[in-house]
Formats: structure tokens, sequence, C-alpha cells
């Protein structure tokens, strides 16, 4: 495994404004070079090539890039759809109507966007016999101390233990 020249076709250029890593190269560590290249493997020598910066200040960096561009492309996605509900309701009706309900889709998204966000609590429900509200009220009550049965099996387990 030995650098036999191949990769200097593939040499990439440092991208101004981005990191490597996020635009897509990759690095030989045989070779030593950052390469434009679309396989895992070195061209060049076989080698593995990474495809994540080693460093941990880097690898952050690289990890709020990917999840800022995840949001913008999501955030364009949407409005795009917008775009096209809004067409669609304009074309039957006049301007003016139209950017009434433009402005009242963007309202309803905001909305929406932040019930998504927001974390669902679950429905806490009373327990029959201790009246202390719990989530999973099934496995509570068949384990409940204050449940009559549970008094009773409690205290006949109880007295076989001792008789034996």
């Amino acid at each position: 495994m030995t650098c036999k020249g191949i990769c200097v076709r593939y040499k990439a250029q440092k991208p101004v404004g981005t990191g490597r890593y996020a635009s897509g190269q990759r690095r030989c560590q045989i070779c030593e070079i950052f390469i434009k290249w679309e396989g895992l493997w070195c061209p060049c020598c076989g080698y593995r090539l990474r495809t994540k910066p080693r460093n941990l200040k880097y690898k952050a960096k690289l990890r709020a890039r990917v999840e800022a561009d995840s949001i913008e492309a999501e955030a364009n996605s949407i409005s795009a759809m917008e775009k096209e509900l809004a067409e669609a309701e304009a074309k039957p009706k006049s301007k003016a109507k139209s950017k009434a309900k433009t402005t009242k889709a963007k309202t309803t998204k905001a909305k929406t966007t932040k019930a998504k966000t927001t974390k669902k609590a679950k429905e806490k429900t009373p327990c029959q016999y201790c009246e202390k509200p719990y989530v999973f009220i099934d496995k509570h009550e068949k384990n409940c101390k204050k449940k009559p049965q549970n008094d009773v099996g409690s205290s006949e387990s109880e007295t076989i233990a001792i008789k034996a």
C-alpha cells in the first residue's frame, strides 16, 4: 500500500468559507492529500478514505454545519410548498385576497412548527386503589400495595413460608 501518484489527478483545492469535509472532500492518510472522490477507497493506493475530521473541535463544526444545512433545506422546501399553494389559490381569485391568505398560511406554519417542537406530556390516570396519577396505570394497579387482593395474597404467602 504505497502512493502511486494517481491521487494527484484528484487533488482538491481548499474551499473558501466552508470546511473540506463539509464540501465533500476526503483525505487519504497514505497519500497525505485531500481528494475530490466519491468512493470510500483511495484510487491511488486503495486505502480507506477519511470522510470526517478526527479533531473534536472540527467534528463539532461539521455537525453544526450539517444541521444548519438540513434546517435550511427543510425551510426552503416548506416555503416552496407554500408558494405553490399560494399560486394555486391566487389563480381563481384576485390579488388582494391572495395576499391575505399567504400571510395567514405563514402564521399557521409558524404555529405548526411550534407544536412539533414542544414535547407531548403523557397523560396520567389516577390509580383506583391509591389514587396517585400514573402514566402506565395497568402496570401499577397489578402491583399496587393498597389493592385488596395484594394484601390477602401477601399474608398467605407469608404463612406458607412459615410452614415450610
